[in-house]
């Protein structure tokens, strides 16, 4: 059974606009998965859909065995502590440590303080980074600011860890070692990868399963594949 599953998905927004159209996939445990289409094609709304920031308009997601569009609002949290979320622009607390900066992942949840040193230093050490807990954000290279965000949304083991561009502020050799984090953290955590990126050699040297879209539409689904120029 698969772990992500949308079933005839349409998005349109109050303006008119329509993102998605009747878009069908599946997702199994474990995968890893690059979305991949031009500007415009439906990828943000897709992750957006998958968190519940946005709600389908028509169709249903199913993660985990959660409707997603039909959660109420008061139960979003309880997705959420399913999924990790890397953003492209890292949101880092400037103020906070290293250490600080993932614990306080663990402290909003109202995680035990018992548990919150442990999990925090397992999830650093996972990324390359316990050398660096006290560090502040300022003091570290970009790839290292998204390596911390990356443990913060990991440090909870969350099921699906949710990946928006996360390479796009990176230089192409500290893009390749992020995805290639992401690649272990998928293989030795089995969690399930979802990586939105423009990035072809990416995706073509990783050889992963390719979701396409264009114009709304799923292009083509690979299970191994490569770049698809035609979605340009």
């Amino acid at each position: 059974m698969s772990l992500i599953e949308f079933k005839n998905v349409t998005k349109q927004y109050k303006n008119g606009v329509t993102a998605l159209y009747e878009l069908s996939l599946s997702i199994e445990k474990g995968d890893f998965v690059f979305i991949i289409g031009g500007s415009g094609c439906g990828k943000s709304t897709l992750i957006k859909l998958l968190y519940r920031e946005e709600k389908p308009s028509k169709g249903s997601i199913i993660l985990g065995g959660i409707n997603v569009g039909k959660l109420r609002n008061r139960s979003v949290y309880k997705l959420r502590r399913k999924l990790g979320i890397v953003f492209q622009d890292y949101r880092l607390l400037p103020k906070l440590t290293v250490y600080e900066n993932v614990a306080f992942a663990l402290e909003a949840i109202g995680e035990k303080k018992k548990n919150i040193r442990p999990k925090v230093l397992k999830s650093l050490e996972l990324v390359g980074l316990k050398g660096k807990v006290r560090e502040y954000p300022d003091n570290l290279s970009g790839g290292e600011q998204q390596r911390v965000a990356i443990a913060r949304a990991i440090v909870n083991e969350p099921k699906v860890l949710i990946c928006d561009e996360p390479t796009g502020n990176l230089d192409p050799l500290m893009s390749m070692e992020i995805v290639e984090l992401l690649s272990s953290i998928n293989q030795k955590e089995g969690t399930t990868v979802l990586m939105v990126t423009h990035d072809k050699e990416i995706v073509n040297k990783m050889k992963k399963h390719v979701i396409a879209l264009k114009d709304g539409h799923l292009f083509k689904d690979y299970k191994k594949g490569e770049y698809v120029n035609e979605i340009l």
